[in-house]
């Protein structure tokens, strides 16, 4: 089924005797509040993604996996890295709140174009971001484990017959698979949440362009 949009795109350039005619300033109008609602989601989206893992530190049993980074001896390293984590994450939160304000104040064809390049740009650096975060905290806990000399009261096992060096040996090759499954996964994630609505809005982009010439 063709896209409502699009078949009033095709009214206004062909200019089709059986359907309303739509002036430029119409179609705009239509291509602003389509690009204003996909920032909306991007923010929406951006905040829930920020709030529901640390929801999740509510439930029993969460308060031993945070022990985890003091077991291995880098909890200080870790807690500068989460500050510094939750700092920047905000920043694009504020930047996401800033795109959508911007976006939603009707403007020209040629400045709306700017703000969606502004925000598509803004959508990237952010999955960069995260993606980057989670590479250096998982190399984090690897070097940690490691760097540790009692891994088995890190990690205990019921099997006696492990050795100290053995166990380390399995534990960084889990944790290394596990990282590269995790980011790869994660990765998919905002490719598909994100990537979807930048597609949406590079449509957008392109509507305005085509609308300009």
């Amino acid at each position: 089924m063709m896209d409502e949009l699009e078949l009033l795109k095709k009214d206004w350039q062909k200019k089709d005797e059986h359907l309303p005619k739509l002036s430029f300033n119409e179609i705009h109008k239509m291509l602003w509040k389509k690009s204003s609602s996909i920032v909306k989601w991007i923010f929406t989206i951006s905040i829930l993604e920020f709030t529901v893992p640390h929801l999740l530190y509510l439930l029993p049993g969460m308060q031993d996996s945070i022990d985890i980074y003091d077991k291995l001896g880098i909890k200080n390293i870790s807690t500068c890295l989460w500050v510094v984590g939750y700092a920047v994450t905000f920043y694009f939160i504020f930047l996401f709140y800033k795109r959508y304000r911007e976006i939603s104040t009707l403007d020209n064809a040629k400045n709306l174009m700017e703000k969606i390049i502004r925000t598509r740009k803004t959508v990237k650096y952010y999955i960069i971001f995260g993606l980057t975060f989670l590479f250096i905290t998982c190399v984090m806990i690897i070097v940690g484990i490691y760097l540790n000399d009692h891994i088995l009261e890190v990690f205990p096992t019921e099997n006696p017959d492990v050795s100290e060096e053995k166990f380390k040996q399995i534990m960084l090759w889990a944790i290394s698979i596990f990282s590269v499954l995790f980011i790869a996964f994660m990765g998919g994630i905002y490719f598909l949440l994100y990537g979807i609505l930048l597609r949406k809005l590079n449509k957008n982009y392109k509507e305005l362009k085509q609308l300009e010439v």
